[in-house]
């Protein structure tokens, strides 16, 4: 029998959701990062984490670093959640270059991952992200219209509001994956 546990670190509560989306369709534990104990690691076979994305690091990774000896013989799987759309290459190829800044190669071989798509309040961002945006906002406004990616031009439009892009149908290929073994994970 294949146990699964979700585990997950998250600010805004997009990670959060999906990470309880998630349990509800495996039928398995969510927690918090700071409320999971590693040492409970060996109580299971799939160990999913998810982590926001904040400029281009992954909130908690570290939990999966960290504890490599524990996992490296688990069906690990890695979800970030980000206001850039995954359905961008340009996007997703982004995030995994930050990752493999973190992440040993042994690591970006075997944890399967899959990048899902969250949204921001405004009103809630801390001083520092809400100035990080206000930043990207200015650069991008300095642009000619006709250079800017459709992201960009999003971004611009919503700036201020609050905007949800998650979608629970977009968990399914990481629930498929997590039902395997860990003797047959994919590469990603």
């Amino acid at each position: 029998m294949n146990k699964a546990v979700v585990i997950y670190e998250s600010k805004y509560g997009y990670t959060k959701r999906y990470a309880q989306w998630i349990g509800e369709a495996l039928s398995c534990p969510v927690f918090p990062r700071n409320k999971f104990r590693t040492k409970c690691f060996s109580q299971y076979d799939t160990v999913i984490y998810g982590g926001g994305l904040y400029a281009g690091n992954v909130s908690g990774i570290s939990l999966i670093v960290k504890n490599w000896k524990l996992l490296c013989s688990k069906n690990v799987i890695l979800f970030t959640c980000g206001l850039a759309n995954p359905a961008d290459r340009q996007n997703t190829d982004h995030i995994k270059e930050s990752l493999s800044r973190v992440l040993t190669p042994e690591m970006l071989q075997n944890i399967k991952m899959f990048h899902l798509r969250g949204g921001i309040d405004y009103s809630r961002l801390g001083l520092i992200h809400r100035t990080m945006i206000a930043m990207l906002r200015k650069m991008l406004l300095k642009k000619s219209p006709e250079t800017l990616r459709g992201e960009d031009r999003l971004l611009l439009q919503t700036y201020g509001q609050k905007v949800d892009y998650t979608d629970r149908t977009s968990i399914a290929p990481l629930i498929a994956q997590s039902l395997s073994s860990p003797d047959n994970r994919p590469s990603s």
